[in-house]
C-alpha cells in the first residue's frame, strides 16, 4: 500500500522512519507528475518543495501553527499532506484550487494573493499571537524571486524590530521566480549558496575540538562567542543579521533530516529567524529540469513521459504582441521593454534575444518598474512595460503620480486581461479598465483581434506626452473581425440596415465575436443593431454621443468590472453631451470569481450572447410598451393579494 494513501493529515507523518519519508517524497513526485500532466498547473515549483513541505509539517503543528505560502502556487504538496489527494479536477470548477483555499481546509490561511505579501501577513499574525499571549508559531515560506519585491523588505524591516517575537521565515531559494532571479539580492543569495557556510564550518570545528583534550572545548566556546566576525569571514550573511534576523543556512532543501534540524532550531529561538533552503525547481522530472525557460512553472496538459503538450496551440495574443515588439524594435532604436520577472510569460523573450541591451527585468517589483519607466521616458526613450493586467493593480499610484502626472510617454501592455478563469480570483484581469479610468490623460486601447493588437500597439508608442495602455486576453487569438465602416475613431463592425436603428451595441476588445452573435440574435427578434468597437475606450470617442443619439438604446459589453468600467465612462460621456438615451452595461459583477474555465465563469456571470440578447430584448420590449417578463429573464410573479 503506497505511503501517500495513508497520509490523511500532517500528524500521520510523525510515525514514519527516515527511509519511509524518502519513499514518501518519491511517491509525491510521481503523483504530481501524473496528476498535473492531466490537468495542467504549477508543476515545477511543487516538485521543488516536496522535502521542505514534509519537514515543515513534521516540525510544526498545523493548523494551530500557521504555515503561510507566498503566492501559493507551490502548495500542492501541502494539500496532499493535509488530506486533499483528489487532483482529478485541479483548477477546474468544483475541484481543488491551484492555490491555498480557506474553503478547502483549515490548514490554509492565505488564499491566492500576489507575490511578496507573505511576510506582511506573518508579521501581523505574529503580532496578534503576542498580544493574545498565544504560543502558536508562524511560518512564512517565500521564494527568492518574491524577495525581489519591495513589500517583502518593508515587512522584514518591521519583523526585525521585535527581537522577542517568534516568527520563522523560510526562504525557498531555487534561483528562480518564473525565470532565473535577477538583481542584487539574487547575487547575495548566490554568494551564500556557494560559500561553505558558517554553520557547517562551526559544526566541523566543534567535532574536531571535542576530540582535542583539555583545550578543545574552551577553544570552541571562544570561537562560538566570536561568531559574528567569524560569520562575516566564512559566509557573507550579514545583510540579514544586520537587520536583526537570526540566519540559519544555507540548508539542502532536499535533505529532510537537515531541514527538520534547522527548522526545529528556528522554532526554539524565540525571535525572528530566516532559514535559507536551497531547492531545485522541477526536481525529479527530467523534462522540467531541461526546460530552461521556467522549469515547467505553469503548464497545460502534457504527455507525462515526454513533457510535450498534448494539444498544439495556435497563435495567442501574447505571441502576436511579442512578434510586433521585435518589429518595432528594429524600426525604432528608442523602444525599450520592461518586465517584472516574467520575460517569457508576457512575450518579451524574442525582444530580449534580439535586443539584449534594451530589456530590463526589474524582478517582482511592479511599482519600481512603473517609476523606472517614467525615468526612461524622461531620459528620451519609449518604454513598453508588459505585465499581467491583475498585477498592474499593484502599481496604480506610480501610474497616476509618476507617469501620468509627469506626462511621460510610457506604454503599458496588459496581458491576461478580463476573465482568465482557472487561476481563480487574484488572476482575473477584471479591474484595469475601472481603476485606470480616473488617471488624467491616460489612453486605453482594447484590441479585438491580432490585427488590432499590432495596429494599436503602434498607435500607443507614438504617444510621447501621456501614458498609454494596450490590454488583451489570455490564450488563443481568434480570426480577424473586419470593420465595415468607421465613425470618428471607432470601427463599425455591423450596420443596422435602417436609418432608425434600435440598439447601439458597444463591443469592448476580445468580446467582438460575441457581440456580433448578440446582434444576430436580436435581429431574429426584429431588433435592429449597430455594433461598434471603440478601439480606444479611454477617452470616450467624441463621435459616441451623436451616434448614440440616433439609437433607442445603448448597450455596452466588456470583460471588466461593471463598476467604473467602460459602460460607466460611456454613460457619463452621454450625460455630459446631454444625450438622454437608456443605457445598459454588461460586464463582470463586483465580486471575486471562483476558479473554473473562462467559458464556465462567463456563463455563471451571465456574460454570454443568449443571456445578453434576452435582456436587451426585454429592454426594447419595455420601451415599446410590450414588456415581456419572460423575454427579459424575469419569472412571472403572481399579483400581491390582501
Amino acid at each position: 500500500m503506497p505511503l501517500l494513501t495513508r497520509i490523511t493529515g500532517p500528524r500521520d507523518l510523525d510515525r514514519l522512519s527516515p527511509e519511509q519519508l524518502d519513499q514518501l517524497a518519491e511517491e509525491i513526485r510521481t503523483f504530481l507528475v501524473d496528476a498535473v500532466s492531466k490537468t495542467g498547473g504549477h508543476l515545477g515549483p511543487n516538485l521543488g518543495v516536496v522535502e521542505l513541505t514534509i519537514a515543515l509539517h513534521r516540525v510544526f503543528d498545523s493548523p494551530k501553527d500557521k504555515v503561510l505560502w507566498d503566492t501559493g502556487h507551490q502548495s500542492y504538496v501541502h494539500k496532499l499532506l493535509t488530506g486533499r489527494q483528489d487532483f482529478s479536477k485541479l483548477k477546474m470548477k468544483g475541484g481543488l484550487s491551484g492555490y491555498p483555499s480557506q474553503a478547502e481546509s483549515e490548514h490554509d490561511v492565505i488564499e491566492n494573493s500576489h507575490a511578496s505579501t507573505v511576510l506582511g501577513w506573518a508579521d501581523g499574525l505574529a503580532k496578534a499571537n503576542q498580544l493574545r499571549k498565544r504560543d502558536d508559531h508562524v511560518v512564512a515560506v517565500i521564494g527568492d524571486g518574491a524577495l525581489t519585491g519591495g513589500m517583502a523588505w518593508e515587512a522584514l524591516n518591521n519583523i526585525a524590530e521585535a527581537k522577542d517575537r517568534p516568527l520563522v521565515i523560510v526562504v525557498n531559494d531555487n534561483e528562480r521566480s518564473y525565470a532565473p532571479t535577477i538583481g542584487g539580492l539574487a547575487n547575495h543569495l548566490a554568494t551564500l549558496r556557494t560559500t561553505d557556510g558558517y554553520e557547517r564550518f562551526l559544526a566541523r570545528t566543534k567535532d574536531i575540538l571535542d576530540r582535542t583534550p583539555v583545550v578543545g572545548r574552551p577553544l570552541y566556546e571562544t570561537l562560538h562567542g566570536a561568531k559574528k566576525g567569524l560569520k562575516d569571514f566564512i559566509a557573507p550573511q550579514g545583510m540579514f543579521e544586520d537587520l536583526g534576523l537570526k540566519y540559519v543556512g544555507p540548508i539542502d532543501g532536499h535533505d529532510i533530516e537537515a531541514l527538520e534540524s534547522a527548522l526545529a532550531r528556528a522554532k526554539r529561538f524565540g525571535g525572528p529567524v530566516i532559514v535559507h533552503c536551497l531547492t531545485e525547481k522541477g526536481r525529479g522530472y527530467q523534462p522540467a529540469l531541461q526546460d530552461e525557460a521556467d522549469r515547467f512553472h505553469g503548464i497545460g496538459p502534457i504527455h507525462p513521459d515526454t513533457g510535450l503538450p498534448i494539444k498544439a496551440s495556435g497563435a495567442d495574443w501574447t505571441s502576436v504582441f511579442g512578434d510586433e515588439m521585435v518589429k518595432l524594435g528594429k524600426e525604432r532604436e528608442d523602444i525599450v521593454a520592461i518586465t517584472a520577472a516574467m520575460l517569457q510569460p508576457v512575450g518579451l523573450k524574442k525582444f530580449a534575444d534580439t535586443f539584449p541591451d534594451r530589456i530590463y527585468d526589474v524582478g517582482i517589483a511592479e511599482q519600481h518598474g512603473a517609476v523606472s519607466a517614467a525615468g526612461l521616458a524622461t531620459g528620451g526613450v519609449h518604454p513598453v512595460f508588459a505585465v499581467y493586467a491583475t498585477f498592474l493593480n499593484r502599481a496604480f499610484d506610480q501610474v497616476l503620480m509618476d507617469v501620468a502626472l509627469h506626462k511621460c510617454g510610457v506604454t503599458f501592455v496588459l496581458d491576461r486581461a478580463g476573465v482568465t478563469g482557472t487561476d481563480g480570483a487574484s488572476h482575473n484581469g477584471m479591474w484595469d479598465m475601472s481603476i485606470l479610468q480616473v488617471v488624467p490623460g491616460l489612453r486605453l486601447a482594447a484590441p479585438r483581434d491580432a490585427d488590432q493588437v499590432r495596429a494599436q500597439l503602434r498607435e500607443a508608442v507614438e504617444v510621447e506626452d501621456a501614458p498609454t495602455v494596450v490590454r488583451f486576453s489570455k490564450g488563443a487569438v481568434g480570426p480577424a473581425v473586419p470593420a465595415v465602416g468607421r465613425v470618428g475613431g471607432m470601427d463599425v463592425l455591423r450596420e443596422p440596415g435602417t436609418d432608425t436603428p434600435d440598439v447601439l451595441l458597444v463591443s469592448v476588445g476580445a468580446l467582438a465575436p460575441m457581440c456580433l452573435d448578440i446582434a444576430s440574435l436580436l435581429d431574429k427578434q426584429g431588433i435592429t443593431t449597430t455594433v461598434v468597437d471603440p478601439r480606444w475606450v479611454k477617452p470616450v470617442d467624441e463621435a459616441m454621443a451623436p451616434l448614440a443619439e440616433r439609437h433607442r438604446v445603448v448597450v455596452t459589453v466588456e470583460d471588466n468590472s461593471r463598476v467604473g468600467g467602460v459602460g460607466s465612462a460611456v454613460a457619463q460621456a452621454l450625460r455630459d453631451a446631454g444625450v438622454d438615451v437608456p443605457l445598459r452595461d454588461f460586464g463582470i459583477p463586483p465580486r471575486f470569481l471562483d476558479h473554473a474555465s473562462r467559458a464556465e465563469v462567463m456563463a455563471e456571470i451571465g456574460l454570454t450572447a443568449p443571456d445578453i440578447a434576452r435582456q436587451v430584448t426585454g429592454l426594447v420590449a419595455k420601451l415599446d410598451g410590450r414588456f415581456d417578463r419572460t423575454a427579459a429573464g424575469v419569472d412571472s410573479v403572481e399579483p400581491a393579494r390582501d
